[in-house]
């Protein structure tokens, strides 16, 4: 599993149009991953949550309603890092796990697939964890149905 990273459009699109198939992308800007859904063939959208700031009113989980409308209209599944859910710890797990709870809300409001990635090979879990863990954070039973980890 290659995860595609990039700081600018111009980097993605030509990191993008080398690789084969699954296509995972992840960028800590979220203009930049608009950009990205909007215009480029890419199957899996990461969001990394570790870094981030809420803000005043709502948590900044780097998905919003054009983001999910744009994934849907492309047919891109939303990722979740699992690295940062097994290795955060204490105010900081609550933080990233209730970002990802807000991100399954408008998954299934706008019906569409989430996936755990997990880049490590340590943080690997099986498929009936992965379900558990899914249902745990409100994931509905068509979306935790085809739940696997993709490496």
């Amino acid at each position: 599993m290659e995860i595609l990273t990039a700081d600018t459009f111009e980097k993605a699109r030509k990191q993008i149009h080398k690789s084969k198939p699954p296509i995972i992308f992840t960028s800590e800007d979220d203009e930049l991953n608009r950009k990205i859904l909007e215009k480029e063939n890419i199957n899996i959208l990461l969001l990394n949550q570790k870094n981030r700031r809420d803000f005043m009113k709502q948590r900044n989980s780097g998905l919003n309603q054009v983001l999910a409308k744009e994934a849907k209209r492309n047919r891109v599944a939303i990722g979740i890092n699992l690295n940062e859910i097994i290795e955060s710890t204490g105010k900081e797990k609550s933080k990233i796990l209730a970002r990802i709870k807000q991100n399954v809300k408008l998954c299934n409001k706008h019906k569409l697939k989430m996936q755990f990635l997990s880049p490590s090979q340590k943080h690997r879990r099986d498929k009936f964890e992965l379900r558990a863990l899914g249902q745990t954070l409100g994931m509905p039973t068509w979306m935790t149905k085809n739940l696997e980890l993709n490496d």
